[in-house]
């Protein structure tokens, strides 16, 4: 299923408590594809908090507590990490991360937590969802295979990649532009990990995050900018992020599309997709009070220079991503409804 879906189906858990219709989650995928940065982005938009546990680092007297000697009686130390809604509030999310690493003495510990929401006299408060993720057994991390009862008590969705989700992420979160245009001009770059050969560096979601941050700290020193790249998404990508990025010293001036002056495309493919990845950039910042020109202006004239492309598609791409960045208001410009006709018989994609 793709992100964007995983993301409905987590903000409908998570509310359901309220109904008492939640059901436990379990989130399968392998390395990089962001489990657990989608449990952490409801967390922040629901403004509850996140408990993150381990289970692989954990033993099961963590979970279940510590016996104690009360009068005659041994009772339980209910521990500290778990919900309480005197401390941590009524509403969260109790997230059972790398959980398919967890020893089976673990894996045992958590059944009642889950299912029951209980472990002897402790109660997961009413409002808290429960969410899990793992890696599954082919994606060469350490794994147990997750026993039937536990396997039971969850609602299972794999996680798969999609770079249309990833794009409209990676703008709002600030990820430079040329990574963006390199992902959408070689795709398949997105997530290429190959579990029989298990390296050290391969291309995900989070190792681009990686990229973006190495850009930012080497981009002005090309004798260590390759090198860094490389360290993040593996030798190969690394080398071809690198020549990508030296190759926009060709692109035309943004400053002079975004004033709706007459700019050529280039010719190149990839300078394309860079051209296209750096006006949707300039169309988020537009949105900023303060600009030089109004936002409307700005979004026509980047439409108008989106009917300029020699292959519609790479128009359709652009005004497709910019819609998913800054919504509905890019139907109210002028300029929209001429675009719109001019790629009539090209489907806009979501």
């Amino acid at each position: 299923m793709r992100p964007a879906q995983i993301q409905s189906v987590l903000e409908r858990e998570f509310t359901s408590t309220a109904e008492g219709h939640h059901t436990p989650v379990m989130l399968w995928g392998p390395p990089g594809v962001g489990k657990s940065q989608m449990v952490a982005q409801i967390g922040q938009r629901h403004e509850a908090p996140v408990i993150d546990i381990r289970l692989s680092q954990m033993e099961p007297s963590d979970l279940r507590g510590i016996p104690f000697r009360n009068g005659g009686q041994v009772e339980w130390a209910i521990p500290a990490i778990l919900p309480d809604a005197e401390r941590h509030g009524s509403h969260g999310i109790l997230f059972l991360d790398e959980i398919t690493s967890a020893p089976p003495s673990v894996s045992a510990a958590a059944y009642q937590l889950i299912l029951d929401r209980r472990l002897g006299e402790y109660f997961v408060p009413e409002g808290w969802a429960i969410f899990a993720a793992g890696n599954r057994q082919g994606d060469k991390g350490v794994t147990y295979t997750m026993p039937a009862p536990l396997a039971n008590r969850f609602s299972h969705f794999e996680v798969e990649t999609h770079l249309d989700d990833w794009v409209a992420w990676a703008y709002q979160a600030g990820i430079d532009e040329r990574v963006i245009a390199f992902l959408r001009f070689r795709p398949e770059l997105l997530f290429d990990f190959d579990p029989a050969h298990n390296p050290a560096a391969f291309p995900s979601p989070r190792s681009w995050e990686f990229a973006h941050r190495a850009l930012q700290k080497f981009g002005d020193d090309p004798s260590l900018l390759q090198g860094a790249l490389q360290a993040c998404v593996g030798p190969a990508a690394g080398i071809e992020l690198a020549a990508f990025v030296t190759s926009l010293d060709k692109m035309p001036d943004l400053d002079d599309i975004i004033a709706g002056n007459e700019v050529p495309v280039p010719d190149e493919i990839d300078l394309q997709y860079a051209v296209a990845a750096a006006l949707v950039g300039r169309a988020i910042r537009a949105r900023d009070p303060g600009g030089e020109l109004g936002l409307e202006r700005v979004l026509g004239n980047i439409l108008n220079y989106a009917n300029r492309f020699p292959q519609r598609e790479m128009g359709v791409m652009l005004v497709s991503d910019m819609h998913r960045a800054i919504g509905e208001s890019l139907f109210q410009v002028p300029e929209f409804a001429d675009w719109a006709k001019a790629v009539s018989d090209v489907m806009l994609y979501e």
